[in-house]
C-alpha cells in the first residue's frame, strides 16, 4: 500500500530559509518614511536643551542668591540681564544689533563661499597648485582671525569693506581645506566610472567630484561659518566707527567701556544665540539631507 504522506524536499526547505533571510534583510533596509510624532519630537529634541538652559539659570541665580559671587560688577543676575534686554527692545535697538552683525556675517560668508569653493577645487585637482599654496592655506586656517583686523584697518580704513576683508581672510582657508579633504576622500573608482561614462571637465567636477566630496565640503562650510562669525566679532570689537553702526561685537565692547556686565552678558548671549540659530536652521538640515541621501540616516 502506497504511503499517503508527502515528504518535504531539502530544496524546498532551503528555499524557504533563503526567502526568510531576504525578507529579514529587506525589513532592515526599509526606511521609515512616517513622520515622527510631535510629542516624540518635543521630548527628544526640544525638552533636553530647555532643561539644560533651566539648569544654567538655576545655577547662575544660586551663585547670586547664596552670595558665592556678591559683586554685581563681576556677575550680574539673570534679572539684570533681562532688564538690559527689555531696555534694548523698548529703545528699538535690539533687532538692529542682531541684524547689523547677521547681515554682515552671512554676506561675508557667501563671498567666502564663492572664493573658497573654486580655490579648493583647484588645490585638490592640480598638484602644482597644491604644492604651492596648500601649506599656505593650512597656515592661514590656524592663524587667529583677530590678527587680520589691524592690517585691514590700515589698508581699507574704518569701512564695511574692512569687515568683509577680515571675514574672507578667516573663512576662505577653512572652506577650501574642507573641500580639498572631501575630494581626497572620493574613491578613485567613482572618478574612473565617471570618465568612462563620458563625464569630463566641468561635467565631471559637477556630477562626480562635488557630490562624492559633499560630506567633507559640508564640514568645511560649517567651519568656514564659525570662522566668519568669529572674525566678524573680532573686527567689530576692535574697530568702531559711527559709519559702521553697532553690531553685537561693538555692543560687547561698549559694555566693557562703561563697565556694564549686564550689557556684556547680553552681547555674549546674543552672539551665542545667533550661532546656535544658524546651525539649527541651515547646517543641521543640510547634514541630515546629506546623511539621508547616502542611507546613513533612517529617521530625521
Amino acid at each position: 500500500m502506497a504511503s499517503t504522506e508527502t515528504k518535504a524536499s531539502p530544496d524546498a526547505g532551503n528555499h524557504g530559509d533563503l526567502a526568510g533571510l531576504e525578507a529579514g534583510l529587506d525589513a532592515l533596509e526599509t526606511v521609515q518614511t512616517g513622520r515622527t510624532p510631535l510629542r516624540q519630537t518635543l521630548v527628544q529634541k526640544v525638552l533636553p536643551p530647555l532643561i539644560a538652559i533651566a539648569l544654567v539659570l538655576v545655577v547662575w541665580q544660586a551663585l547670586i542668591s547664596f552670595k558665592v559671587v556678591d559683586d554685581p560688577t563681576k556677575l550680574p543676575s539673570p534679572g539684570d540681564v533681562w532688564a538690559e534686554v527689555e531696555d534694548a527692545w523698548l529703545e528699538g535697538k535690539l533687532l538692529g544689533y542682531i541684524w547689523t552683525s547677521v547681515s554682515r556675517g552671512l554676506l561675508g560668508f557667501l563671498m567666502a563661499l564663492a572664493i573658497g569653493t573654486p580655490l579648493g577645487l583647484l588645490v585638490a585637482r592640480v598638484r602644482f597648485v597644491r604644492a604651492a599654496i596648500g601649506p599656505v592655506l593650512s597656515g592661514l586656517q590656524s592663524l587667529p582671525s583677530v590678527a587680520w583686523v589691524p592690517p585691514a584697518v590700515i589698508w581699507l580704513g574704518l569701512e564695511p569693506s574692512m569687515m568683509y576683508a577680515v571675514i574672507l581672510l578667516g573663512a576662505v582657508p577653512s572652506i577650501a581645506n574642507g573641500l580639498v579633504s572631501g575630494v581626497d576622500q572620493v574613491p578613485p573608482l567613482y572618478l574612473r566610472a565617471g570618465r568612462t561614462l563620458g563625464a569630463k571637465g566641468l561635467l565631471h567636477t559637477w556630477h562626480i567630484v562635488m557630490p562624492a566630496a559633499l560630506p567633507g565640503y559640508l564640514a568645511g562650510l560649517k567651519q568656514g561659518w564659525a570662522f566668519s562669525w568669529r572674525s566678524l566679532m573680532a573686527a567689530e570689537i576692535i574697530a568702531s566707527s559711527p559709519e559702521l553702526g553697532v553690531g553685537l561685537g561693538q555692543l560687547l565692547e561698549n559694555g566693557r567701556t562703561v563697565s556694564s556686565m549686564s550689557m556684556v552678558f547680553l552681547a555674549i548671549l546674543l552672539i551665542l544665540i545667533v550661532g546656535i540659530a544658524i546651525d539649527l536652521l541651515i547646517f543641521s538640515p543640510l547634514e541630515r539631507w546629506v546623511l539621508r541621501s547616502r542611507g546613513l540616516l533612517v529617521k530625521s
